[in-house]
Protein backbone atom coordinates (compact mmCIF):
# COMPACT_ATOMS: atom_id res chain seq x y z
CA UNK A 1 0.00 0.00 0.00
CA UNK A 2 1.30 3.46 -0.88
CA UNK A 3 2.26 6.17 1.54
CA UNK A 4 -0.55 8.42 2.76
CA UNK A 5 0.25 12.13 2.81
CA UNK A 6 -1.37 14.93 4.82
CA UNK A 7 -0.59 17.51 2.15
CA UNK A 8 -0.76 17.48 -1.63
CA UNK A 9 2.66 16.54 -2.95
CA UNK A 10 2.33 19.06 -5.78
CA UNK A 11 0.98 22.28 -4.22
CA UNK A 12 1.20 21.60 -0.48
CA UNK A 13 -2.51 22.08 0.25
CA UNK A 14 -3.77 20.05 3.22
CA UNK A 15 -5.63 17.12 1.64
CA UNK A 16 -8.24 17.35 4.41
CA UNK A 17 -9.23 20.76 3.00
CA UNK A 18 -9.75 19.46 -0.55
CA UNK A 19 -13.46 19.85 -1.30
CA UNK A 20 -13.28 16.87 -3.67
CA UNK A 21 -11.47 14.65 -1.15
CA UNK A 22 -8.31 14.46 -3.29
CA UNK A 23 -7.41 13.99 -6.92
CA UNK A 24 -8.34 10.86 -8.85
CA UNK A 25 -6.31 8.00 -10.23
CA UNK A 26 -7.00 6.51 -13.70
CA UNK A 27 -9.23 3.84 -12.14
CA UNK A 28 -11.33 6.46 -10.32
CA UNK A 29 -9.82 5.88 -6.87
CA UNK A 30 -8.99 8.92 -4.76
CA UNK A 31 -5.33 9.91 -4.81
CA UNK A 32 -3.63 9.74 -1.42
CA UNK A 33 -0.82 11.91 -2.80
CA UNK A 34 -2.33 14.80 -4.79
CA UNK A 35 -5.31 17.17 -4.47
CA UNK A 36 -8.12 17.56 -7.00
CA UNK A 37 -6.70 20.90 -8.19
CA UNK A 38 -3.41 19.29 -9.23
CA UNK A 39 -4.35 15.76 -10.29
CA UNK A 40 -7.27 14.22 -12.23
CA UNK A 41 -7.63 10.81 -13.87
CA UNK A 42 -4.04 9.86 -13.05
CA UNK A 43 -2.39 12.91 -14.62
CA UNK A 44 -1.44 16.41 -13.48
CA UNK A 45 -3.94 19.10 -14.47
CA UNK A 46 -1.03 21.40 -15.42
CA UNK A 47 1.71 18.98 -16.51
CA UNK A 48 4.11 21.63 -17.85
CA UNK A 49 4.04 23.81 -14.73
CA UNK A 50 7.43 24.54 -13.15
CA UNK A 51 8.05 24.57 -9.42
CA UNK A 52 8.42 28.36 -9.48
CA UNK A 53 5.12 28.74 -11.32
CA UNK A 54 3.48 26.50 -8.70
CA UNK A 55 4.87 28.65 -5.90
CA UNK A 56 3.48 31.77 -7.61
CA UNK A 57 0.05 30.13 -8.08
CA UNK A 58 -0.12 29.08 -4.44
CA UNK A 59 0.97 32.53 -3.23
CA UNK A 60 -1.79 34.09 -5.35
CA UNK A 61 -4.40 31.70 -3.92
CA UNK A 62 -3.27 32.38 -0.35
CA UNK A 63 -3.70 36.14 -0.91
CA UNK A 64 -7.18 35.48 -2.39
CA UNK A 65 -8.05 33.56 0.78
CA UNK A 66 -7.00 36.52 2.92
CA UNK A 67 -3.49 35.57 3.99
CA UNK A 68 -1.12 38.53 4.39
CA UNK A 69 1.17 38.72 1.36
CA UNK A 70 4.31 38.76 3.53
CA UNK A 71 3.43 35.29 4.88
CA UNK A 72 2.99 33.62 1.49
CA UNK A 73 6.73 32.99 1.08
CA UNK A 74 6.73 31.18 4.42
CA UNK A 75 3.86 28.92 3.35
CA UNK A 76 5.35 28.11 -0.05
CA UNK A 77 9.02 27.64 0.94
CA UNK A 78 8.75 23.82 1.08
CA UNK A 79 7.01 23.29 -2.28
CA UNK A 80 10.32 22.36 -4.02
CA UNK A 81 10.72 19.54 -1.46
CA UNK A 82 7.36 17.94 -2.30
CA UNK A 83 7.30 14.58 -4.12
CA UNK A 84 6.30 16.00 -7.51
CA UNK A 85 9.21 18.44 -7.59
CA UNK A 86 11.95 16.52 -5.80
CA UNK A 87 12.23 13.76 -8.43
Amino acid sequence: MGKVHKNCQSCGMPLARDEQGGGTERNGDRSKTYCSHCYENGVFTLPDLTVDQMKDRVKQKLVEFGFPKFLTGFFTRNIPKLERWSK
